[in-house]
Formats: C-alpha cells, sequence, structure tokens
C-alpha cells in the first residue's frame, strides 16, 4: 500500500473503535438481573406451596415455653354443720311470739335451740336492725358464720369474756323474716365449698 498508510512490523493500525466490551458487560448485567428475578420468584412459589409457617413453627420450637402451673387451692373453711351450733333465740323487739317462731324455724333448718325467751335489758329495744349475733371469740369465723347464712343483714359480735360455744340470735326491730331456705342452703354451700385452682400461665423465654 502507499500513501501515509505504511504497514511496517507485526502490528496492524485499527481503523474502527471497539465496541464489544461494552456489549459484554451489557448481557452480563442483564443475565445477573433476570437471574436474580428468577431466583426470588422461586422463593415466593415455595412458600405458597410448602406455607411460609414452617419456618416460624422452627422458631418457636426453639424457645421453652412452660406449660401452665396451677396454683394451689387454699384449703376449705372447717365450719360446723348447722347440727352443731346452738343457738339461743331472743327477742329484742315489742312484737310477742316471734323469738318461739323464730327458734321453730331454725329447728327445721338443722339448727339446735337453747333458750327461747325475751332479750336481756342491755338489748331489749335497742337493737335497731334485723338482729344481732353474739357468741364466744372462736365463733367468729365458725358458729356465726354458718348462723349468718340465715340472717345476712344481722350483725356479728364476737366477746373474749363470753363463756361456752353457744351463740345468741336477738331479734331486732328491723327483723322481718329468716332469709328463704334456698338461699340460705345456697349461701352455705358457698362457704363450704373448697375454691377452683387458678391455672397460672408463665413467659416463653426465647
Amino acid at each position: 500500500m502507499g500513501g501515509q498508510y505504511k504497514i511496517t512490523g507485526d502490528k496492524y493500525p485499527r481503523m474502527r473503535p471497539a465496541r464489544r466490551h461494552g456489549r459484554l458487560a451489557f448481557v452480563a448485567v442483564a443475565c445477573v438481573t433476570v437471574l436474580g428475578v428468577l431466583g426470588w420468584g422461586t422463593l415466593q412459589l415455595v412458600d405458597v406451596f410448602t406455607g411460609g409457617d414452617e419456618a416460624s413453627a422452627a422458631g418457636a420450637a426453639g424457645c421453652a415455653t412452660a406449660s401452665p402451673k396451677a396454683s394451689a387451692p387454699p384449703a376449705a373453711a372447717k365450719l360446723p354443720k348447722p347440727g352443731q351450733v346452738t343457738v339461743n333465740v331472743l327477742n329484742a323487739t315489742t312484737r310477742s311470739g316471734l323469738a318461739q317462731k323464730t327458734a321453730d324455724e331454725l329447728k327445721k333448718r338443722g339448727f339446735r335451740v337453747g333458750d327461747v325467751g325475751n332479750a336481756p335489758k342491755e338489748y331489749d329495744k335497742k337493737v335497731d336492725g334485723a338482729g344481732l349475733l353474739l357468741g364466744p371469740a372462736a365463733s367468729q369465723k365458725t358458729s356465726l358464720t354458718v348462723l349468718g347464712t340465715q340472717l345476712p343483714g344481722a350483725e356479728r359480735r364476737a366477746g373474749a369474756d363470753r363463756k361456752g360455744a353457744d351463740v345468741d340470735l336477738i331479734i331486732g326491730n328491723g327483723y322481718k323474716a329468716l332469709a328463704d331456705p334456698a338461699a340460705a342452703d345456697t349461701a352455705l354451700a358457698k362457704l363450704t365449698a373448697a375454691p377452683r385452682p387458678t391455672p397460672s400461665a408463665e413467659k416463653k423465654s426465647c
């Protein structure tokens, strides 16, 4: 060849700029993008068909969860039965015959009846409520509690200086009648029934 393009040596001058490297880079990026999209889609399909709960179940298995424990119930109150309670029925009102009528009803309900008559002067016409229940100190949570189911509105008093085990029911001016037998039995059953254990769930530790 003549002119200004004279070839010397074993190297040839390039007539055009190289374009292959740019194309190769573009093709590589496109391939990586396509592979990424396909991989993400595959994972989504796996979750759909296997249910995404397996991973959460595996995580839950690693957590130590203690089974609920039932707290020990308190011991049932040791209350006497009505047949073990002796009641003195005393009338502190002006209505005659009220003490005997009440005593007869208590006897039908299983209570033992002691003295029946008028209340002493310190209580005569001085009890404004339905009644007053009196007994020794030990009867506060035993005999008086049982007798209280028959006359819920009555006041209860326990004296440390009182002797014996008998209790008094002093009928007051506001007295109308003893509690309904069914209601009294229900109240008495609740006192003697053992409470159910309460389950207490423990927190999970992961």
